[in-house]
């Protein structure tokens, strides 16, 4: 992806400050968001909270691969692999939900109103919010924000924020691109490299809204695609997850008749986001 040339000014961390000094306060927010919405998980929770907090999760992962260059390699892993646990806690339910507002919106069916799914919905959610209520999410991302932050403080190689970040991102962008052309050469049938795709694009759009106060570029051109591409390779994605879960939970739809037809609209709205999904990369 090319780079925008136009420099500006925004809040944050100052530019030429030391990028092991600035990690609090560019992580203290993430996680204190977490938490907050860890806390609003009860069982009336609405279906955005999960979302919400598993992006906010997403964000703590990508700012801890930036800072790996900076971070012992082991604790960094262990503490990336927690992140990912949490969210896809949260993810198990969000699914459910995408699942359920696909069936309602798309096909005019009575499973897109069935009982069964919906009690799925509501075990799911029980089982997240018992996931992420035995992880301790508060104490456990403060004591991960802590340990990180002494180490950082520790350290004795220093650099400042901006070219930090701009390394940084640029690793990202040249990862993206790998995905990118990768997948715009598989098969339609490989959604592994679309999927490579869709979260190397993620990446990238957190990396530049933590450290786009500090970078000499805006990115605007950059974000706009990302946008564009986050969008089309999402809905591919809802598809893609609800067949899954519907083939772990084939139960559900036991001699209603109503699941082959579900299954069937899904493969076939699959297939369509994929030729649409790879247009976008081709002519990227």
């Amino acid at each position: 992806m090319k780079r925008d040339e136009t420099s500006g000014q925004g809040s944050g961390p100052e530019p030429q400050g030391d990028a092991a000094a600035a990690f609090s306060s560019l992580a203290s927010p993430l996680v204190d968001e977490a938490i907050a919405f860890a806390a609003e998980l009860g069982e009336d929770a609405d279906p955005e909270s999960f979302h919400k907090l598993r992006v906010s999760l997403r964000r703590l992962r990508s700012l801890w691969w930036a800072y790996s260059p900076l971070l012992d390699k082991d604790s960094n892993t262990r503490q990336r692999a927690l992140f990912k646990y949490l969210a896809t806690a949260a993810g198990k339910t969000r699914d459910w939900d995408i699942l359920l507002q696909l069936l309602s919106d798309e096909i005019a069916a009575e499973s897109a109103s069935s009982s069964e799914l919906r009690a799925a919905r509501a075990q799911a959610l029980a089982t997240s919010r018992e996931t992420l209520s035995n992880a301790n999410v508060k104490d456990v991302l403060r004591e991960t924000l802590s340990s990180s932050t002494k180490a950082l403080n520790t350290a004795h190689d220093r650099v400042s924020i901006r070219k930090f970040a701009e390394r940084r991102v640029s690793a990202s962008e040249k990862a993206l691109r790998k995905r990118m052309k990768r997948a715009a050469r598989a098969k339609q049938s490989d959604y592994a490299s679309f999927h490579e795709v869709r979260k190397a694009g993620k990446k990238l759009r957190y990396l530049l809204d933590l450290f786009g106060p500090v970078l000499r570029d805006k990115h605007r051109q950059t974000i706009k695609r990302l946008k564009k591409l986050q969008k089309r390779f999402g809905a591919l994605n809802d598809v893609v997850a609800s067949e899954a879960l519907l083939g772990q939970n084939a139960d559900l739809f036991a001699g209603s008749g109503a699941r082959d037809s579900v299954l069937q609209w899904l493969e076939k709205e699959r297939k369509r986001r994929l030729r649409s999904a790879g247009k976008l990369l081709r002519d990227a």
